[in-house]
């Protein structure tokens, strides 16, 4: 499994992946973790509908926003070290969230809480992508991308389980314990290693974070103000312009912190484009669908989060055979299969959604779109990062990582602001009007992606060199000592 002359045995290879493994669950988890509690938060906190929006899109708009930093941080000043304080944040902010005693409290903690998790998501692709040689890369994101779909798929189980046994704070409370013991484990038994640039991109940090935040503030802020506000044409309008000064700073920068040649190649770019699809769908549906168990069908939350389990779930079963499998036959395969799986699935899933109807309805439609999120999330991982030098993984994983997150507020808002204008919260039958209007639209965006998947390379394609890429291509990263 491991490459024992770069790596000084299989142990640390193994302690590599069972580590980022951590940090990529927690991450993930503390997406939809969230999302079998709302209705008990809604009461418990007297929150409106914007303040449930804001208790995931807090998270993701700190995780987006700084996802390319956490990258670039990790490059300067050790991958093992950022890791660590990412955790350390990550950890802080989940016992303000615990603590927190209003809706405002516990939105500020999930704010920083992102900040944490935009560290910690990109290293641990960039950890593993140090730690395995290219032929074994793919089955190690493999088991990755299952891990993170074990944290999404058990996320809105433990939720719903601690909600009702419990209370809602121990959601944020069992981060904690993890969260220190990761810490610890992480000092003793990674490695550390650096990126290849020298210094921070001074200018382009503040860019990047300054336009990610304010393109992502549109969608959180559009479901109360407007898409035709002018709050939310001026984010987008302030986000297009900061990211345009962006990418002009980058053309000139001796140390770019986002090469824009990696935009030039197929694999990186059609994988963001795939990814930025899903995760409109994906953490659109997941808002509305831990909510439809709940207030279309009637069921208590841990209840609800063990049926939402076929369709989360499915990442922990299929990601690790589509990431093996992908070494074999290439990612572009399982990025076309994956999608066209999820918009069926949820299309399916909106179009048998009616009052009374029972749960076995459903079960088919949710495990194929669940099969269709598991084909995709190591694929598109692995052909990012295969996309450019291994010492540029972490800008790789950053990237898609980013435009992930961001996908995820975008798809929260649409999804709502459908939700909104064919439905209501007023009965059952109001709720599932704007539910099944707002599933249609999640199947159609994730169709969309298609586009970029039916463009990505074909195996063969991906195994060529880059022009200016190092000879070889992988496993060139240079260790610092640890």
């Amino acid at each position: 499994m491991a490459n024992v002359t770069k790596q000084g045995g299989g142990a640390r290879t193994t302690w590599t992946l069972i580590l980022a493994s951590i940090g990529t669950f927690v991450a993930a988890l503390d997406v939809v973790v969230v999302s079998t509690a709302l209705p008990t938060l809604q009461e418990d906190l007297n929150a409106s509908l914007s303040d449930l929006e804001w208790t995931i899109n807090a998270y993701n708009l700190a995780f987006g926003a700084l996802m390319l930093t956490g990258a670039a941080l990790g490059d300067r000043f050790g991958r093992r070290r950022m890791y660590i304080v990412g955790l350390g944040v990550f950890t802080a902010a989940s016992a303000a969230c615990a603590l927190a005693t209003t809706s405002d409290g516990l939105i500020a903690a999930r704010v920083v809480q992102g900040v944490g998790a935009a560290v910690v998501l990109p290293l641990t692709l960039t950890l593993i992508s140090d730690a395995f040689p290219t032929e074994k890369r793919g089955m190690a994101i493999g088991i990755w991308g299952g891990i993170t779909g074990l944290g999404v798929g058990t996320g809105p189980v433990v939720g719903g389980a601690i909600v009702e046994g419990i209370a809602w704070q121990w959601i944020f409370w069992i981060n904690v314990p993890v969260g220190v013991v990761a810490m610890v484990l992480s000092g003793l038994l990674l490695r550390e290693s650096r990126g290849p640039r020298p210094q921070l991109d001074l200018v382009g940090l503040p860019l990047v974070i300054a336009g990610l935040f304010a393109l992502t503030w549109a969608p959180v802020r559009a479901p109360s103000e407007g898409w035709d506000s002018v709050e939310v044409i001026g984010s987008l309008v302030v986000g297009a312009a900061l990211l345009s000064a962006f990418l002009g700073w980058e053309r000139r920068a001796h140390h770019p912190m986002l090469p824009l040649e990696y935009f030039r190649r197929r694999g990186f770019s059609t994988a963001n484009g795939v990814i930025f699809c899903q995760f409109i769908s994906l953490i659109g549906s997941l808002f509305m669908i831990s909510q439809f168990f709940q207030i279309g069908m009637g069921y208590q939350p841990f209840e609800a989060g063990l049926r939402i389990l076929v369709w989360t779930g499915m990442p922990l079963l299929f990601a690790p055979v589509a990431g093996a499998l992908a070494d074999r036959f290439g990612n572009r395969p399982f990025m076309i299969s994956g999608l066209l799986l999820q918009g069926i699935g949820l299309g399916w899933l909106a179009a048998v959604s009616e009052l009374g109807v029972g749960f076995g309805t459903l079960v088919a439609p949710l495990v194929i779109a669940g099969i269709g999120i598991a084909f995709c999330f190591p694929t598109v991982a692995n052909a990012v990062v295969a996309a450019v030098p291994v010492n540029d993984s972490g800008v790789a994983a950053g990237t898609n990582n980013a435009l992930r997150e961001v996908g995820g507020v975008f798809g929260v808002a649409i999804l709502a602001a459908v939700f909104t204008a064919n439905g209501s919260y007023a009965s059952p039958e109001a709720f599932i009007d704007g539910f099944k209007a707002a599933e249609w639209v999640a199947a159609g965006v994730a169709l969309l992606g298609l586009v970029a998947a039916f463009l990505a390379p074909s195996k063969a394609e991906e195994s060529l060199p880059h022009p200016g890429d190092p000879t070889p291509r992988a496993d060139t990263a240079k260790p610092v000592a640890a």
